[in-house]
């Protein structure tokens, strides 16, 4: 393990953050910032589109987003930094383009905060019609903005007993469910495979989109690798826990999909936004429904918003401290006590406050897909440059790692890519021009990388 004040020739970096967490830090970390009650949001919409199988939809989703998992896995053993894929990209591919992929899980992440107290500022209006949605996103990225800065030993204990609560409410629902299907016979009355099989509705075009509505339920696994410094030991545990994490939360919402669509299987009367929860008082009665939606306004307004923060309050600091973006001084430190980078902490939630209180839910949504698949592609493209062609591993277990497997990602990510509206493409790639005339003006013309990648 690295000592503090000490650098490796791999990292480039001496050792600020604070070690200390494990493997199931990391899982709880993935899982909450997939946030295992994710259906809440998402599966009336994915039934509708899926004609009742949301099930078979999550499971798609899993399994195409499998490779891209495997690829951050990769990298994240062979460079155990924070930067996630900022820093894989640019070590793996070249610091240019690295620091595009920066910008666009910048693009991706920084919003999210925002984005997810505006669900539930939502949510909360079914409850609550009164109730000041200014006052909500202000005291939620303020309880969260507090933790972070605070420590990932806090953030840690905050994460299990949110990851807690959510599963004792996803067991109730089953256990609701289960009772609701098979001892009182409502919904299909007992087991099907409708939710999983209709082989007069499934092909090609049926999986293309059951892929693309399904994988943005999956953002977020990555966040994982920007922990790297902050674990023990995390050439071993970081790339395991990506994919662990990934496999959990599919089996998390596939359980909860199929039990759903029992119990209620016809999907066409679903409402897109609340039908999840109008099934939830099906099962379970209004105090199910009450209890789940002011749950959800809490996981989704401070648990899951306080790992994306953390997740891109570390990217940012990977790059402050590179000099790579504007305000570098002040995002690359290191609080001197609590050993977290606070001041891209707070950064955030200031910006995250602006994103909640002015921004539409709508483009706050367009803006996550794109930095997101974006990010994945190139991740997937610099597995195969760096070790494919630069390291030449080429044995026939190697071909299948580092080159079949990530341009399998590749391409099930580049085809979701091509599926965005014009506003979406016209915002992104405005975002993306903006990212190379920084770079650009910072390296001197793409001559000059940053200090720690020099001799590597």
């Amino acid at each position: 393990m690295q000592k503090n004040g000490t650098s490796t020739p791999k990292t480039g970096y001496s050792q600020e953050l604070m070690r200390t967490l494990t493997t199931k830090d990391l899982v709880i970390f993935g899982l909450i910032t997939m946030l295992p009650i994710a259906p809440t949001q998402v599966y009336a919409g994915a039934s509708i589109a899926s004609f009742g199988m949301a099930p078979l939809v999550y499971l798609i989703g899993m399994i195409a987003m499998f490779f891209t998992a495997l690829s951050y896995s990769k990298m994240s053993r062979e460079f155990p930094i924070a930067g996630s894929a900022y820093s894989f990209v640019q070590r793996g591919m070249n610091p240019h383009i690295g620091f595009l992929t920066g910008w666009l899980i910048v693009l991706d992440y920084i919003i999210v905060p925002g984005l997810l107290v505006s669900f539930s500022t939502l949510w909360l209006s079914v409850v609550l019609p009164e109730f000041p949605s200014w006052l909500l996103v202000v005291v939620f990225i303020a309880i969260m903005t507090f933790v972070n800065v605070r420590g990932i030993e806090i953030g840690k204990r905050v994460n299990q007993f949110f990851l807690f609560g959510q599963i004792t409410l996803i067991l109730v629902f089953l256990i609701c469910a289960i009772k609701f299907v098979f001892i009182d016979g409502h919904g299909t009355g007992g087991f099907s495979l409708a939710p999983f099989w209709q082989s007069d509705k499934i092909d090609i075009k049926f999986i293309a989109n059951a892929a693309s509505i399904a994988m943005l339920g999956f953002i977020g696994f990555d966040a994982i690798s920007t922990l790297s410094e902050e674990t023990k030991d995390p050439t071993r545990t970081v790339g395991k826990s990506v994919v662990a994490s990934l496999v959990l939360i599919g089996l998390l919402f596939m359980g909860q999909a199929y039990m759903a669509t029992l119990a209620h299987p016809d999907y066409t009367n679903l409402d897109a936004d609340m039908g999840y929860f109008d099934i939830i008082r099906e099962v379970g009665g209004d105090a199910l429904y009450y209890t789940f939606i002011i749950a959800g306004v809490i996981f989704v307004g401070v648990a899951n918003a306080l790992t994306v923060q953390s997740a891109i309050s570390r990217v940012l600091f990977s790059m402050g401290r590179d000099k790579v973006i504007p305000f570098s001084g002040f995002l690359g430190k290191v609080h001197p006590k609590f050993k977290t980078p606070a001041n891209a902490t707070i950064f955030v939630g200031v910006l995250s406050v602006l994103v909640g209180l002015f921004l539409s839910l709508d483009l706050l949504v367009r803006l996550v897909n794109f930095g997101a698949m974006s990010t994945y592609m190139l991740l997937n493209l610099s597995v195969i440059t760096y070790f494919f062609f630069r390291k030449k591993q080429r044995s026939p277990k190697q071909i299948f790692g580092y080159l079949l497997f990530p341009l399998i990602g590749f391409l099930v990510i580049g085809f979701i890519w091509t599926g965005f509206d014009t506003l979406t493409y016209t915002i992104g790639f405005s975002w993306l021009i903006i990212g190379i005339a920084i770079v650009a003006i910072q390296s001197k013309g793409f001559k000059e990388v940053p200090p720690a990648l020099k001799g590597l």
